[in-house]
């Protein structure tokens, strides 16, 4: 591609072109991945500035540089476009040289704190099973019309997300579901993209080691429903506080749903049980394999997506009793010996209140809840009091164990824990620092009709523990100690 038709959609200070016209080959913002022909963008990151990196993309051959200083020394080859914000024209870039795919399907972002995987991935199964190809971005993973592509972060960056639409453009895909984090938000990941649809599920503390403040939090979630164009849709949760305010500036087709109050997707639940429900939506009855009040939002986001898709209503429904929960969302285990285990990747103190209110609603003092539970490291130390106390009022036994201690000694993580609860409190917590005691542990203490949660990391088969990801799964512990 011409840079000059590259640098159309973007506002730059300075520019200084080569005698010879630049052709652009590759848009990157890692200067490792740069080739022969390619353009950098240099980015100030939280971790690393990427005018540090500079001299090594010319070294690899890039013939344009995106930056907001002018490097000292200069090359004579290399087209050099000095901008205000790199960061904020990434996107815009890579949208233009990838040819603006998402302009070419209808894309639908969810963005909250809790149920942007399961929202995203069902929707994305939810349609595929309706005969449509379709891609999805997620936590767990990436897809494009049924082919995996490992997931790194909730959102990818502006150039490899742009570079996977437009993969799944080229595959034929109709749709994409993707889930919009607030980092990528706050670093504009998503400038540039055109959504069809955008869902907001719900706001409770998380992320604080970014974002600092709650209205910070707030104010990069809402961001995403300001820049929204007229010709989409958003839905909001009434049954958040938050859910009104996301939308007050929106200027697209502004939906609702709740479990609560008028609006115009409304659920009642009507049984429930471990492995599922049997809910009304709209006054449509209808069975699903999910279980949970916080799934009761899930499904009617998902239920109020489809609708404003143009899907028949009574086919969503069809559809939908057929969808299992996604991969460590509330996925439930039983033993021989009539123990449940529920492992979520409940990882913040409003998740773990939910799955716990829900684990409590289904048993009605009819079995013990036994929760396993630990904190990540490197990570907002103000939840971890937090998470201990939800715990505690959710269990008759509370066990606390390592989650991803990342760089802090896994002890350190659980006693910032225990210093939420008082002594009373304690007297039904025990500490164990190795995960996979701790899990065998609960187990042994579990009785007929007892339900076990393992919170905190759902999907993940890993721990990450001084850098290094070690192989481990809740599940595949479960599992064996079940069948042992």
């Amino acid at each position: 591609m011409r840079l000059n038709d590259l640098l159309r959609e973007i506002q730059y200070t300075r520019l200084v072109l080569p005698k010879d016209e630049v052709e652009v080959n590759s848009v990157n913002i890692d200067s490792r991945l740069v080739q022969d022909g390619g353009m950098f963008i240099a980015i100030r990151g939280t971790q690393a500035d990427g005018h540090a990196y500079i001299p090594s993309a010319e070294e690899k051959g890039a013939t344009a540089i995106v930056c907001e200083d002018m490097p000292e020394k200069q090359n004579s080859n290399v087209a050099y476009i000095v901008v205000p914000d790199a960061q904020a024209v990434a996107g815009k870039l890579a949208t233009t040289f990838y040819g603006n795919p998402s302009q070419k399907l209808k894309l639908v972002g969810v963005t909250g704190t809790n149920g942007k995987t399961t929202i995203a991935t069902l929707l994305y199964k939810l349609f595929r099973t309706m005969g449509h190809k379709c891609g999805l971005l997620s936590t767990v993973c990436n897809y494009i019309d049924g082919t995996a592509y490992p997931s790194t972060h909730t959102t990818p960056d502006a150039v490899s997300l742009n570079k996977l639409l437009a993969q799944m453009v080229d595959a034929g895909c109709e749709y994409a579901f993707m889930e919009v984090s607030s980092h990528a938000l706050a670093q504009e990941r998503v400038g540039g993209l055109e959504f069809a649809g955008a869902i907001f599920t719900n706001l409770t503390r998380d992320h604080m080691d970014f974002h600092e403040t709650m209205e910070n939090y707030l104010k990069a979630k809402k961001s995403f429903f300001d820049n929204l164009p007229r010709n989409a849709f958003a839905i909001t949760n009434l049954d958040d506080k938050n859910g009104p305010v996301m939308v007050q500036n929106c200027r697209g087709d502004v939906k609702n749903y709740s479990t609560r109050t008028i609006c115009d997707y409304k659920a009642r639940l009507v049984e429930t049980h471990l492995d599922g429900m049997i809910l009304e939506f709209n006054n449509r009855e209808f069975s699903t394999l999910l279980t949970g009040r916080f799934n009761i939002s899930n499904l009617l986001a998902i239920y109020g997506a489809a609708v404003e898709l143009g899907k028949d209503p009574e086919e969503i429904l069809t559809v939908m009793s057929t969808l299992r929960p996604v991969s460590g969302r509330f996925e439930t285990l039983h033993s021989p010996d009539g123990i449940s285990a529920i492992v979520d990747y409940a990882h913040t103190p409003d998740a773990l209140k939910n799955v716990l209110g829900t684990i409590n609603e289904v048993l009605r003092g009819r079995g013990n809840v036994i929760t396993v539970v630990g904190a990540g490291g490197n990570r907002d130390k103000g939840k971890r009091p937090i998470m201990a106390v939800e715990a505690v009022k959710g269990s008759n036994r509370v066990i606390l164990t390592s989650d991803n201690p990342r760089f802090e000694e896994p002890q350190d993580i659980i006693n910032d824990m225990l210093a939420g609860l008082n002594d009373e409190q304690r007297k039904n917590v025990i500490s164990i620092v190795d995960r996979k005691e701790a899990i065998r542990t609960a187990c042994a203490l579990a009785q007929k009709g007892d339900v076990i949660l393992v919170a905190g990391k759902g999907h993940e088969d890993y721990q990450d523990v001084k850098g290094v990801k070690h192989h481990f799964d809740d599940k595949e512990i479960i599992r064996e100690i079940f069948n042992a």
